[in-house]
């Protein structure tokens, strides 16, 4: 898995061939021959070396004391590296080939070669040459070695999770023009991108890191194989574990890695761990002043930069669950829907209209997400949260549940819980079979978030509740067409609810929603269900305010069947009464009454709009909207029985009308 080139003998003198990358394009390069020796002479008529002094611009420095300066200044950078090895040229066997995955920047050069020095302990071992040319590169090059000094105190994790500087080459030539070749550990031809490009990528990692028993066990796992879906979970898994640990090994130093990418990661066949990459452009948390303003900018500072590492980790795990983001195109659209300030829990609505559900991949990275509740798109979301304070640590992100196999026992938090709970109210509606079961327990589920409420206060509903909203499902009445014979042939296509604020000086607000359908003339079904397009708006005005929903304690009835409202309350009860719920609720007993947002209406507006040739008909128009009103909850239809909101967070909504029966909403992202 090497990248040919020619056959030559060659050295770092002469150069003969080179990686040289930009913009993680690979090529080979062959020099014009001309040799560093040949070049270090007109360098010297050209440069010296720079020192900053406090002579005036009159006085010159005579050359006896610039070689001074030069001799002192180099003094101090072999001290500076004296902790690494300082090599020859002549200690190294270059190798004619340089493996795909050691891509540099465009300006370095990459050479693979073979340490060939008997008293060296390196002696036989294969390693990296990474010559670098500008001022830029030598300093990215010098400051890898320099952060060694701190990482190197914990040796087992430094040889297990950082990719292991050696030492260095010194230039032939004198003062800045010279180059400064960093000598590094060779970890495999592929990087991270490189492995998941491939086509078998999935088999051939998992020989890559000989999976067992004892490795899966890591990850809390106790399968080996399965479907593909569950292999590439597991993978998963073990990769991010490996990933994170590292990336806290970094944080735990006072560093942050600033340039976590898949092109930076590499994957060892021997340790078989992930190697996070050359430390070149590593940051120091703090700075040295020790005043009380230095202090608090210090942990600002180490926040946003442990939140700009933990950004760059949620988008190689999305590259790494959803391999559609592997394409440039349409990685642009996700980061741009970031970039944007979109809430990262609607990740899910968004990327199920930009991903086609027939890709080679079959869509296992939804289903991976998907698992355990959703769980995966939690931890997504919290990896790539809009404010930098909100973003999960290395250490909480190791605990998550979609990191955690099913041998370890987790105790999720009362977000994860909410979460999971909407996350499986929201797969059930999709598949779109409502039979008893589903109906109940789709109400079962909506009754439990409604006691979770994160947000109950008006204000809280009056930041996040504005924005567009797609209803879901309806406890009471089914969305769409039933087995009745319509009276028109209508379809109903997406039904949205927009909520928007008047004014900020009050709390008034603005519903309308949005009903599109398809109506086909014909009194047969056609196969084509193209149709004649139509939409129907309905616009409200509501004022918000703070409200109780009591829960009546019924007496036993004789009747043969219980109502849902009541079954679903009773199961609600027993739910929480048992020892798993009790530990997580925030009550201790039942309540009585909740808190909600009450919404008391004011005007109630209806607009209707069909294309051509249905807009002239009125006949056809009245029987079109007779039957778009049976098929939509009346709730949609007239605003004004929308009585109060019982549930809110950044993604799901739950609203109740006069008869009690809920409505689901997420969040459009479109």
């Amino acid at each position: 898995m090497a990248l040919c080139g020619t056959g030559l003998k060659l050295s770092l003198e002469s150069v003969g061939v080179g990686y040289y990358s930009k913009n993680s394009s690979t090529r080979l390069l062959r020099s014009s021959g001309t040799s560093l020796n040949q070049r270090k002479h007109s360098s010297l008529q050209q440069k010296c070396w720079r020192v900053r002094c406090s002579l005036s611009r009159k006085s010159t420095l005579p050359m006896e004391s610039e070689e001074n300066v030069q001799s002192v200044s180099s003094v101090l950078v072999e001290e500076e590296l004296e902790h690494v090895i300082k090599f020859k040229i002549s200690d190294f066997k270059i190798s004619d080939r340089v493996s795909v995955g050691l891509g540099g920047r465009a300006d370095e050069v990459v050479f693979e070669a073979t340490v060939k020095d008997s008293q060296s302990p390196l002696n036989d071992t294969r390693v990296v040459l990474r010559q670098l040319i500008s001022a830029q590169a030598k300093r990215r090059g010098k400051r890898a070695i320099e952060v060694l000094k701190r990482l190197v105190r914990r040796r087992l994790m430094y040889h297990s999770y950082s990719m292991q500087v050696h030492g260095y080459v010194p230039s032939p030539m004198i003062g800045d023009g010279g180059s400064f070749t960093l000598v590094h550990g060779y970890h495999g031809s592929f990087s991270l991108r490189h492995w998941l490009q491939l086509s078998d990528w999935l088999p051939t990692l998992e020989a890559t890191l000989a999976l067992d028993e004892e490795s899966v066990r890591r990850v809390g796992d106790d399968t080996v194989g399965g479907p593909a879906v569950s292999r590439q979970l597991r993978l998963i898994r073990i990769l991010m574990r490996d990933l994170l640990i590292g990336v806290n090994y970094l944080h735990s130093h006072g560093l942050a890695h600033t340039e976590l990418r898949l092109e930076n990661v590499h994957i060892s066949p021997v340790d078989r761990h992930i190697k996070v990459g050359i430390l070149g452009n590593a940051a120091d948390f703090h700075e040295s002043s020790q005043n009380s303003s230095t202090l608090d900018s210090n942990m600002e500072r180490r926040q946003m930069m442990i939140a700009f590492d933990m950004r760059c980790v949620g988008f190689m795990m999305a590259k790494m669950v959803l391999r559609e983001l592997m394409d440039p195109t349409i990685f642009a659209k996700f980061k741009s829907f970031l970039t944007k300030g979109n809430d990262p829990s609607c990740l899910r609505e968004f990327l199920l209209q930009i991903l086609n559900r027939n890709s080679s991949s079959g869509n296992a990275g939804l289903q991976i997400l998907d698992r355990n509740w959703g769980a995966g798109w939690n931890l997504l979301s919290s990896l790539l949260a809009t404010k930098s304070s909100k973003r999960i640590s290395c250490l909480d992100a190791l605990r998550h549940p979609f990191l955690c196999g099913p041998r370890w026992r987790v105790s999720p938090s009362m977000d994860i819980i909410r979460w999971g709970l909407g996350s499986t109210a929201v797969r059930i509606s999709e598949e779109y079979i409502y039979r008893l079961p589903q109906r109940t327990r789709l109400a079962h589920f909506i009754e439990l978030m409604e006691m979770l409420n994160p947000y109950s206060k008006p204000r809280n509903w009056l930041e996040l509740l504005p924005g567009k909203w797609r209803l879901l499902y309806s406890t009471g009445r089914h969305i769409g067409l039933t087995l009745r014979q319509p009276s028109a042939r209508v379809l109903i296509g997406d039904v949205h609810l927009t909520v928007s604020r008047t004014s900020t000086l009050n709390t008034n607000l603005s519903f309308t929603s949005d009903i599109g359908f398809t109506v086909m003339v014909n009194q047969n079904w056609p196969h084509d269900k193209s149709g004649t397009t139509g939409k129907l708006q309905v616009n409200a005005m509501f004022r918000l305010t703070a409200g109780r929903r009591l829960y009546l304690k019924e007496d036993k009835t004789t009747g043969k069947f219980p109502s849902p409202s009541s079954t679903s309350q009773n199961y609600v009860i027993r739910k929480f009464s048992g020892r798993k719920w009790r530990k997580v609720i925030p009550f201790k007993e039942f309540p009585s009454t909740l808190p909600v947002a009450k919404f008391t209406p004011h005007d109630v507006e209806l607009t209707m709009g069909l294309d051509d040739p249905l807009s002239t008909n009125v006949d056809i128009a009245k029987t079109v909207v007779r039957e778009v009103r049976t098929q939509v909850p009346p709730e949609i239809f007239d605003l004004s029985k929308i009585v109060c909101g019982t549930y809110l967070d950044p993604r799901l909504l739950v609203l109740r009308g006069v008869s009690g029966s809920a409505l689901l909403f997420t969040r459009s992202c479109e």
